[in-house]
C-alpha cells in the first residue's frame, strides 16, 4: 500500500506541477503581443501532452488506493477529495482547455496522431486572439487550483493518516 501511495503522490505531483507552471506564466504571457504569444504557445507540444498522462495515470492510481483503502478511516475521504480534485481538473482540459488548443498548433507540422488529438472537441477557429488566450489561460489557473487541492489532499492522506 505505501509504493501504491508514493506513486500516486508521484503522479498527482506531476500533473501538479505541469498545471502550475502554466498559471505561472500567466502574468508575462498576458504582456505579450500577438505573434510572440502565437509563438510561445507552439513550445508546449509534444512535452506537455506526453506529461498530460500523469492525470490519467494518477486518477487510476487514486481509483485503485481508493478502492483498497477502508471507506469507514479519514484516509478514504482525503483520497476521495483529492480523486475528486484531479478528475476536476482533467475534466476541465477537456472541456475548457482543448476545445482551444487546435486553434495553437494549426500551423504546427505534428504526426496524424497528433493532428487526430488536437481535433477532439475543437473549438471553431476564428475569433480574436485574445478571446482565445483568455480562456486557455485562465482554464490553466483553474486547473493549477485543482491540482493543488489534490496533491494537498492526497498528501493529507498519506502523512497525517498513514497509520489509520
Amino acid at each position: 500500500m505505501r509504493v501504491l501511495m508514493v506513486f500516486t503522490l508521484l503522479l498527482v505531483a506531476i500533473a501538479t506541477a505541469l498545471s502550475l507552471a502554466h498559471a505561472l506564466e500567466l502574468p508575462g504571457k498576458m504582456r505579450l503581443k500577438e505573434a510572440t504569444y502565437k509563438a510561445v504557445q507552439t513550445i508546449y507540444y509534444p512535452g506537455f501532452t506526453i506529461g498530460g498522462f500523469a492525470e490519467i495515470g494518477g486518477i487510476l492510481a487514486l481509483a485503485i488506493l481508493l478502492y483498497s483503502t477502508p471507506s469507514a478511516s479519514t484516509r478514504f475521504w482525503w483520497t476521495l477529495a483529492s480523486l475528486f480534485f484531479l478528475a476536476a481538473q482533467h475534466a476541465t482540459y477537456w472541456l475548457v482547455t482543448h476545445p482551444v488548443n487546435n486553434f495553437w498548433v494549426r500551423d504546427v507540422a505534428m504526426p496524424r496522431s497528433g493532428v487526430a488529438f488536437f481535433s477532439m472537441f475543437a473549438r471553431k477557429q476564428d475569433g480574436d486572439w485574445r478571446d482565445f488566450r483568455n480562456i486557455w489561460e485562465m482554464s490553466h489557473v483553474i486547473r493549477a487550483c485543482l491540482a493543488i487541492s489534490s496533491l494537498t489532499s492526497i498528501a493529507v492522506a498519506a502523512t497525517l493518516f498513514a497509520d489509520g
